[in-house]
């Protein structure tokens, strides 16, 4: 018995009706009992696992721009992404997505785990991969990274970003703070 069958659910499913699909994602709409007796309804997307990797190598990483419509900016962030499909695999994706938004290789990777997104309305895991040995491939971007720009930056410049904001995404920020914990348990290459 793993910890989660040991823990009571204190949300009944009644009922559960598909709102929309397409092939990034599903959307549907729980009827739910609560263990106070209140029913309510519960929305929830879902999409396939993804990744995120930090390429790292001689003190630099490196970082992807590009325009997010959902909040209608242009965001640099750590690579990241998943295929439309579920992966037997992570580490294949996180190569995959290496490869198809920086154009590199990576000798070695590193699962640090992984974590959930936003577990309040998204069930999607990320697994946090960090790849070294870094060789140039050619990159292989979708029609969504059209725009990408790649940036290669010192460390510390990247940590600077994180602090000052120039860098928002969560995944980013969840995933450095993951690398940092391991180096701290005295992981290193």
């Amino acid at each position: 018995m793993n910890r989660d069958d040991k823990i009571a659910k204190s949300i009944t499913t009644l009922s559960s009706r598909e709102v929309y699909r397409n092939k990034w994602m599903r959307v549907r709409e729980d009827e739910i009992l609560r263990s106070n007796g209140e029913k309510g309804i519960y929305g929830v997307v879902e999409k396939h696992d993804g990744c995120v990797i930090l390429p790292i190598e001689d003190g630099r990483i490196w970082l992807v721009e590009q325009y997010r419509y959902t909040i209608e900016q242009r965001a640099l962030e750590l690579p990241q992404g998943g295929w439309e499909m579920e992966i037997d695999d992570p580490e294949e994706l996180a190569r995959g997505e290496l490869k198809e938004e920086l154009g590199l290789g990576a000798a070695k990777m590193v699962n640090l785990g992984f974590m959930w997104i936003a577990y309040g309305f998204l069930r999607q895991k990320i697994h946090i991969f960090v790849a070294t040995g870094l060789t140039a491939q050619q990159p292989e971007p979708d029609a969504e990274e059209h725009d990408l720009v790649v940036r290669n930056v010192p460390v510390a410049e990247f940590e600077q970003m994180l602090l000052d904001g120039t860098i928002r995404d969560g995944t980013t920020l969840a995933a450095w703070g993951m690398y940092q914990l391991w180096r701290s348990k005295g992981n290193a290459f």
